[in-house]
């Protein structure tokens, strides 16, 4: 295939299993899959509608965020690989129930082995729409049999999250705490609301007047606009838009103690973390607090009963107590002393299944469940077992990446 964004360099080094690009002209569809991971079990990860000036760029962003669901899974203890798709767009303009449709039936190509869900510019709503072509898509209305719109999970996780980093650094909760949330959209908007109920002076930041009108009115004590945001004085940041924002340039004029949200990939660059931990910030890697949505779909493989489902993302406070406890131990950062209990986690499962290598992808543990289509499951990343997706799809070994079309 021809290369004209330069998608292929994208893939030098990659360690994804599959990545397909999707166009359909008639629907005026544009769209990336990517598969980091199926030995964990199915990848999941949300279905992400955005304006990305080039494929190129929508390729960078899609390979990063699927890795990151890998992790995400890993850490959070449960049996998903890791998979993302990015659709090429502004959603107000070229979203149509056709183009859904179309990308729907592109996801039920991998045959199970991803499993799309709610992201940045798609809607429950879609992903019921889409449920009309494929089974293989999560976070679906519960009259469907689906968890729901995941942010507030997703939000919860991160106010646990935060709960954690705040008796690590100062000995005590977040009563009588400030919080800066940049982004006031569904997760933020609903992490403004549960400081606010743990007595949390909230600022809130957004681009969207309406969402910071809403934010105040969930009791935030002021608002700032987001080319402000950096440099406002409060003891927590909350990322909770598009990733990137923390730079080696950045750092410098942040005037905050700990940094928790639910933004993915929120660092430039990894070396971003020692940067934060020089200037005296705690730094809770993004995908280790923002994991309560992924880790309420999972609960979809169990049958979905909310109390459960909030009992587990509670864990996610457990998980954040013993990385910053690691990381103080070891004297690293928090993002190294997460990336090695992902890697701990993934090679000792590898290890069990015989296969050779370290790699980040491989099996789930024993007796776990993985969610798969129409609420069966998978056990132990292996086909064949009791409701695993029919023709093996549950779980493979890793292929060398490659860009289907």
């Amino acid at each position: 295939m021809t290369d004209p964004d330069g998608m292929l360099e994208g893939l030098c080094g990659s360690e994804h299993e599959d990545i397909v690009v999707v166009r359909r002209a008639q629907s005026g569809l544009r769209a990336i899959v990517a598969i980091h991971s199926t030995l964990l079990g199915p990848s999941l990860g949300g279905a992400r509608f955005y304006a990305y000036r080039d494929e190129a760029l929508a390729l960078r962003d899609v390979l990063r965020l699927s890795r990151a669901m890998t992790e995400k899974a890993a850490l959070a203890g449960l049996a998903q690989g890791g998979g993302k798709a990015v659709i090429i767009g502004d959603p107000a303009v070229v979203k149509t129930p056709a183009l859904l449709r179309d990308f729907a039936a592109a996801v039920d190509r991998q045959e199970g082995r991803y499993i799309t869900a709610e992201d940045v510019g798609t809607t429950q709503a879609d992903m019921d729409l889409i449920r009309g072509t494929t089974p293989f898509v999560a976070g679906t209305s519960p009259s469907l049999g689906g968890s729901g719109d995941p942010s507030p999970a997703t939000a919860h996780g991160i106010v646990v999250a935060m709960e954690a980093a705040a008796r690590r650094r100062w000995g005590s909760g977040l009563e009588g705490r400030s919080a800066l949330v940049l982004g006031a959209g569904k997760v933020g908007g609903e992490v403004v609301r549960l400081l606010v109920e743990r007595h949390v002076d909230v600022v809130a930041s957004d681009a969207d007047g309406e969402r910071v009108r809403q934010a105040m009115r969930a009791g935030a004590v002021r608002s700032v606009d987001p080319a402000e945001a950096a440099g406002v004085p409060v003891d927590i940041l909350c990322p909770c838009a598009l990733g990137g924002l923390l730079t080696d340039e950045l750092v410098p004029g942040l005037r905050v103690e700990i940094i928790v949200g639910a933004a993915n990939n929120q660092l430039a660059h990894p070396g971003v973390a020692d940067t934060l931990a020089a200037a005296g910030i705690l730094y809770v890697p993004d995908f280790l607090a923002n994991a309560g949505g992924i880790i309420n779909i999972a609960e979809e493989a169990r049958g979905y009963d909310p109390a459960a489902a909030s009992k587990a993302v509670e864990r996610i406070g457990e998980t954040t107590a013993n990385v910053l406890e690691r990381a103080d131990l070891r004297h690293i950062t928090p993002l190294a002393a997460a990336e090695q209990l992902v890697t701990e986690r993934l090679n000792g499962a590898r290890e069990g299944l015989g296969l050779p290598g370290p790699g980040r992808a491989t099996a789930a543990g024993a007796g776990a469940e993985s969610l798969a289509p129409g609420g069966r499951t998978t056990r132990n990343g292996r086909t064949g077992a009791p409701g695993a997706v029919p023709g093996g799809a549950a779980a493979s070994v890793p292929r060398a990446a490659r860009l289907r079309s």
